[in-house]
């Protein structure tokens, strides 16, 4: 059994102060790490905000944009529970029961997290729905959750809706945010009193279901994931005692879904931590709203540091700086991996690392508002060289691991103890097992309590008290836990040999030309990929090597072009054995996205379906022998 202690300094929710230590405990199969804050079993997410309430009023709580994409005003703690308890009483008076179900169905906005909230005050269940969900994706999960009223964004969305409306007879009532849908909730409870709220928010237990998360699903019907009051609540003060540094002082800016679980818990550790809340509903103005917002912490998935770093890349070959950049990127990266070694960058190196900072570096953070210290990643693995480069800049990427099942984070690198290419040591209060396969596997109060209607996948989900979450990784002997792949997308080759996709996939989905890249094989003699082209990686890549414009149709046929995902397959080669590598890649017309069922709300691959609808593109990369590379 090998012992690992990393010490603390933090603040207490109450401010009191607290030093100490975490200790995980691990062995090649095992680790956990003990809870820090426990909570009585009679309080609830109500009680989070109440706390910030007694301890600061006026106290800013969010930044929200003005009409017209106008500027950021503040909101206090106190004007945004005066929002919550206003909207809560609305849920009341349109007749929402203790239990009830209530939907959401919006982009990322203040308006959400108000609802959310005031779901909860109500003493109701909140159900988030993807607003970029179909039809009939909207009917199962209204159906499924049984939700009684429904608020939505736009009238898109209340048109997706109504065709299935006849479908759903448990929902009474939709309203719409564009509509006013607030003032509209706040006019109706003007009637309800106080004390009705106050009463309801008392309701909740810990043990008691907060909300119900559908998994975007990668197969098949998505779940209704049961998180209780606790799973949230619990891991939220957990996690504001585990990294204090993160956020004392902190501002953040949600631009991923709300419906998310990730993005969720964000939400709630954040008026939970003292953080500035703040919502980008428009990926679009992104840059901007980070440049006004200017956030300390972010969180995204890998895609989206990728996508800036390929950006900045080629802005700086249409600048004519090229050269430099690719210089300031080796400098930064190799100062972040001598930060791992005994002795540290060299003076030398250091001298370099302020020279690239001044150049290009601190360039690429004004980018992000010039105040982000921290960003949380999750989704899937960043990838080394990326992760050292983004600590160079002075961004420390906090990679992490988790589920819907484990209300987001189960395991997380920490500022002062990070392993770059891990997803971090195991949370507070959270216990991680390999299995004999090498499934992942989970235990803690964090772990959801069955899926909705569903006793059977309950079941099936559980090796008695620990969660199977269908991932494969490993364990190190200081407990951090390394993603190796998923059980269920394990590739077997005709020769017997196991493959796991993701490796590959990550890195060649790095490149600035990759939108996706989907590894195939399963009983074939070798393994070959589907890639899609990036319409705007493809723009940047064509200024940024003097090419003319070309559409991603005629880019299909371009050797140059051929030849970059080409050098882009080698290099992810590198990293697997001569048995795993891809041997053969096809372009895919067009691009995999939700809207044309190939991809998940959240982004995920829907392999399944991949495979079916492109089975004649995978024939003919087997249709002759495979060559020694991707030519």
């Amino acid at each position: 059994m090998t012992t690992a202690t990393y010490d603390f300094t933090t603040t207490a929710p109450r401010g009191a102060d607290v030093t100490g230590h975490l200790t995980v405990r691990a062995d090649v199969d095992e680790t956990a790490a003990p809870t820090l804050v426990e909570l009585p079993a009679t309080s609830n997410l109500n009680d989070l905000l109440a706390n910030r309430l007694s301890t600061g009023v006026d106290d800013v709580l969010a930044e929200r944009r003005g009409a017209a994409a106008g500027p950021w005003r503040a909101v206090t703690v106190g004007e945004f529970d005066a929002d919550v308890v206003a909207v809560g009483k609305g849920l009341v008076a349109r007749g929402v029961a203790p239990g009830d179900h209530v939907g959401i169905m919006s982009r990322t906005r203040y308006e959400w997290t108000v609802l959310d909230f005031a779901i909860w005050a109500a003493g109701a269940v909140s159900v988030p729905i993807y607003e970029t969900s179909s039809p009939e994706q909207v009917e199962w999960i209204l159906t499924d959750a049984e939700v009684d009223l429904l608020v939505v964004e736009t009238a898109e969305h209340t048109a997706t809706v109504e065709q299935v409306r006849g479908s759903t007879p448990s929902l009474r009532t939709v309203l719409v945010l564009d509509d006013g849908a607030i003032d509209t909730l706040t006019a109706d409870g003007a009637d309800v009193p106080d004390a009705q709220i106050e009463r309801r928010r008392a309701l909740a237990t810990l043990s008691d279901l907060a909300t119900i998360v559908y998994t975007s699903g990668t197969t098949g019907r998505p779940k209704g994931v049961e998180l209780t009051h606790g799973n949230f609540a619990a891991l939220a003060v957990n996690t504001v005692r585990h990294v204090p540094e993160v956020f004392d002082g902190g501002r953040t800016l949600l631009f991923l879904p709300l419906a998310h679980v990730f993005a969720r818990f964000v939400e709630v550790v954040a008026v939970a931590g003292g953080v500035v809340l703040g919502h980008a509903p428009d990926v679009r103005t992104l840059t901007e709203d980070m440049g006004e917002f200017r956030p300390t912490f972010l969180l995204a998935v890998p895609r989206v540091f990728e996508k800036v770093y390929n950006s900045a890349e080629q802005k700086a070959a249409q600048g004519g700086t090229l050269r430099i950049f690719h210089w300031a990127t080796r400098t930064a990266i190799a100062w972040s991996r001598a930060l791992d070694t005994d002795r540290g960058p060299s003076l030398g190196l250091r001298l370099q690392h302020k020279i690239a900072d001044r150049l290009v570096l601190g360039r690429l953070r004004a980018v992000l508002g010039g105040r982000a210290r921290y960003a949380v990643s999750g989704g899937g693995p960043l990838g080394e060289r990326l992760g050292h480069f983004y600590r160079g800049l002075g961004l420390t990427v906090l990679e992490g691991y988790g589920l819907t099942e484990s209300t987001a984070p189960t395991s997380v690198n920490l500022p002062g103890s990070t392993r770059i290419g891990s997803v971090g040591l195991p949370m507070p209060g959270c216990a991680i097992r390999i299995a004999a396969d090498g499934e992942i596997l989970l235990r803690g109060d964090h772990i959801f309590r069955g899926y909705h209607h569903d006793p059977e996948a309950t079941a099936e989900a559980f090796d008695g008290e620990w969660f199977r979450t269908g991932d494969l990784g490993a364990l190190d002997a200081g407990g951090f836990l390394t993603i190796t792949g998923r059980k269920k997308e394990i590739i077997v080759t005709a020769g017997g040999k196991n493959v796991a996709p993701a490796a590959l996939e990550d890195r060649v989905r790095a490149h600035a030309l990759v939108s996706q890249c989907v590894v195939v094989g399963d009983d074939r003699p070798f393994v070959a990929a589907l890639i899609t082209l990036d319409p705007e990686g493809l723009a940047g890549w064509l200024s940024m090597h003097g090419k003319p414009e070309l559409t991603p149709e005629q880019a299909l046929t371009d050797p140059d072009v051929r030849a970059a995902i080409d050098q882009a397959v080698e290099r992810a080669n590198k990293a697997v054995s001569a048995a795993e590598s891809i041997r053969r890649f096809a372009f895919l017309p067009g691009d995999l996205t939700v809207e044309n069922g190939y991809l998940t709300p959240k982004q995920s691959v829907r392999r399944a379906t991949v495979v079916e609808g492109f089975a004649a593109e995978i024939g003919r990369l087997y249709g002759a022998s495979p060559t020694a590379t991707a030519r």
